[in-house]
């Protein structure tokens, strides 16, 4: 049951339902946490918790919404605090990531774990994940000068990212140096000069 002194007991069946399963479903896996243990730890009852989430498959199709704009805020929230600015380049996503790599509970993407776990028997999620990639490309694209190049360096920087978001899980949590943060730079500063050399001429014609 959820303690009375739970920052989330207060809070509407549904909402204690999701924000259970958001934390179990990031820290241990979908397929490792049972609907019983969502239950138990939301402190609802069964036919409450199947009033709002008649099938675990909806309850994970909430958890990604939730979890893609609890993310989004964050990622646009952190990018501002680290120097990004339209057009000012790339670089700054390398403080971003390791802002979230240096989170106390830190287990990487939880779309592209989900795909992992369940894109064979729930193919629905490869699309919602993929939208959130999406919306992640969009974000970094941004951050890039105007040019014909533009989405296809933002796509290569989302690799780079998705890159060093999977090698961090094999680091340790309080190392100084990431070869994950590393390796981000390096790639980033790549795409970067590559930016600014098939950037559009703006000198005025005489």
């Amino acid at each position: 049951m959820t303690p009375i002194n739970s920052p989330i007991a207060d809070k509407p069946p549904r909402e204690r339902i999701l924000l259970t399963a958001h934390d179990l479903f990031y820290r241990d896996g979908i397929r490792a946490t049972g609907i019983d243990k969502v239950i138990a730890e939301s402190g609802v009852t069964k036919v409450t918790f199947y009033r709002h989430f008649p099938s675990k498959n909806d309850l994970i199709r909430a958890f990604l919404a939730y979890r893609h704009d609890l993310w989004m805020v964050w990622f646009n929230d952190a990018l501002q605090r680290h120097g990004g600015r339209a057009g000012a380049g790339l670089m700054p996503l390398v403080a971003t990531m390791a802002e979230w790599f240096r989170k106390p509970i830190y287990r990487g993407c939880a779309f592209i774990n989900t795909v992992a776990e369940l894109g064979g028997v729930l193919p629905d999620v490869v699309d919602i994940c993929g939208q959130h990639k999406q919306d992640m490309v969009r974000v970094i694209s941004a951050l890039l000068a105007d040019s014909p190049n533009r989405l296809q360096l933002a796509n290569a920087a989302a690799v780079a990212i998705d890159g060093a978001i999977v090698k961090a899980q094999l680091e340790a949590q309080d190392a100084e140096e990431k070869q994950s943060l590393q390796s981000l730079e390096t790639l980033l500063t790549a795409l970067n000069a590559f930016a600014e050399l098939t950037a559009p001429d703006e000198t005025p014609n005489d």
